[in-house]
């Protein structure tokens, strides 16, 4: 049987992205090459500015292309319009971002429910309890985001991105507001669940033992000419 580690998730042919502004047009992915692979974890590392989180963004469908492919399991989603994404990103797509993202009038059962009730989906208040104890905030159901910590607060939104049981959860800097102790807690802790859900992992850091810990670690470069992506390693 193959190995399911080496089935291809996304392929990036050769992705773009320019953004205007009204001053300029910048040029933030300049001719991305990469292949993501089932049941994995993704490391995307570089320089300030090198387009870390848009690489990310545009994977999740948050970010447009101006130029190449990206492929879903061999499917296009680079041609997709805004309903079929925001499918795309309900059905496939977890989301950890940096500063958090709840909503401060919801609960924390109703935050980790909330991609569910955007898809229309039944609340699963079971699902959604057993996701927050799964995380260690089984006794803050009813707690609201200022009631909890910053740490309480992202193993909250890991529950939330973790809902749909997503093929794909993207971690974009998810300790960047946290102390040491936290921050080294909350990444045990989605690398644990990316491992018990099955998803493939992407993670934008900054921080090198993460991404060490990673299967495969690219690097994004800035050149006077262009930015490319170099897999650094590929471990399965």
């Amino acid at each position: 049987m193959k190995n399911k580690i080496n089935e291809k998730l996304i392929e990036i042919e050769n992705i773009h992205v320019n953004i205007k502004n009204n001053i300029e047009n910048i040029h933030i992915l300049k001719g991305i090459n990469l292949t993501i692979y089932k049941n994995t974890s993704i490391s995307i590392t570089g320089q300030s500015g090198a387009g870390k989180s848009t690489l990310a963004m545009t994977i999740a469908g948050l970010e447009l292309i101006s130029k190449g492919k990206i492929f879903f399991k061999n499917k296009p989603i680079h041609n997709l319009n805004e309903n079929d994404l925001a499918l795309y990103r309900s059905k496939y797509i977890g989301i950890v971002f940096q500063s958090f993202n709840l909503l401060d009038s919801m609960t924390a059962l109703e935050n980790v429910n909330l991609p569910m009730e955007i898809s229309g989906s039944k609340f699963d208040s079971k699902k959604s309890f057993d996701l927050l104890k799964s995380v260690g905030l089984g006794n803050r159901t009813t707690h609201y985001p200022h009631q909890l910590s910053g740490g309480e607060q992202q193993r909250v939104a890991i529950a939330r991105a973790l809902i749909a049981s997503p093929e794909i959860l993207i971690a974009d800097e998810p300790t960047g507001n946290l102390d040491k102790k936290n921050s080294e807690e909350i990444m045990n802790l989605i690398f644990k669940l990316q491992q018990e859900n099955g998803s493939s992992l992407i993670i934008v850091t900054h921080d090198q033992s993460i991404a060490s810990r990673c299967n495969q670690n690219v690097f994004l470069a800035v050149s006077y000419t262009h930015l490319r992506a170099h897999e650094t390693s590929l471990h399965l």
